[in-house]
């Protein structure tokens, strides 16, 4: 059985929307593979981003309160109740699940998930049309491809061959996100309609940006006396170039937060972007260059490892 989503976040299952992401971005700073180096810090992260994708959504997460860990396997028309009552196993089964108890051995009671599906639609398929399956595919993303969204052309190889899809991606889709293509799935049966398609968004590695949900982290790269005088200073982001002001005496780490700069949200408040300073030193100095800085080191009595 699928690791219960509330228990990957930590959270109760009737946790409001804003702890549901509170504990998101605790878990995804743990475990970001950019800031833990242990070999199981990657999986764990997907399995965060993967439950914090279903909760955050409300309409996914009532799906997944109806029907547990199979909700992406029941057709969009069937009914929570009905579901519930097919079959004496069926009926334990969302018993256990809204209290978000441990299941119980349905081997005792002879459950088993395709017997549900016949006992709902056992009658629709004797005396008509079928929808289709629905069906999975991944498409991965660049960071400035999720931040802008657009159309996608994209071809997906089948049992029935190749076929040529054209995506709408959102602005703002993050990792772990579905983008449901109606009627693109399996052909249905007798004449029923085709299945959808959904497509799991992947976002790829970046050479400057870290992606924690919605909130963006960029390396904000000054030179000495930037950090030591303060200075305003280029930054490249996905949405363009744009320039931030660093106090002075800003050391190596610290962060510069530009409210409202990360990945849109159409259903709420947009990420963050997080420029964090890094103080970088020429490779190769001047004589002019050398004899400035040992001047300054002469002067100043900063002890940096105080």
């Amino acid at each position: 059985m699928a690791r219960d989503y509330y228990e990957v976040l930590g959270v109760d299952r009737n946790a409001s929307a804003e702890e549901i992401q509170q504990a998101y971005r605790r878990l995804a700073r743990r475990y970001h593979p950019d800031v833990n180096s242990d070999p199981s810090s990657e999986e764990r992260f997907k399995e965060v981003n993967e439950a914090y994708q279903v909760l955050s959504d409300p309409q996914t997460r009532s799906r997944y309160d109806a029907f547990g860990p199979d909700f992406q396997r029941v057709p969009e028309d069937v009914d929570p109740g009905a579901y519930a009552r097919a079959g004496g196993g069926a009926g334990q089964q969302r018993q256990w699940w809204s209290r978000g108890e441990a299941p119980p051995d349905f081997g005792d009671v002879g459950f088993d998930f395709e017997d549900l599906f016949g006992s709902l639609f056992g009658a629709r398929r004797a005396s008509g049309p079928l929808r289709g399956a629905d069906q999975q595919a991944e498409l991965e993303l660049s960071v400035e491809e999720a931040y802008r969204g657009g159309i996608r052309h994209i071809t997906l190889t089948g049992p029935q061959g190749p076929r040529e899809y054209d995506v709408t991606i959102p602005a703002g889709v993050v990792e772990g996100q579905r983008i449901r293509l109606a009627g693109q799935g399996a052909q249905g049966v007798g004449g029923g309609p085709s299945g959808d398609l959904y497509i799991t968004v992947r976002i790829a590695p970046h050479p400057l940006y870290r992606l924690v949900g919605r909130d963006i982290y960029v390396d904000l790269r000054v030179a000495p006396w930037e950090a030591a005088l303060g200075a305003t200073v280029p930054l490249t982001t996905p949405g363009g170039e744009t320039k931030v002001r660093m106090a002075p005496g800003s050391s190596s780490g610290r962060r510069l937060r530009l409210r409202g700069e990360g990945l849109p949200n159409p259903k709420g408040a947009p990420g963050d972007l997080y420029a964090e300073v890094r103080i970088m030193v020429p490779p190769n100095l001047s004589n002019r260059e050398r004899a400035l800085f040992e001047e300054l080191a002469a002067a100043s009595n900063f002890d940096p490892r105080r």
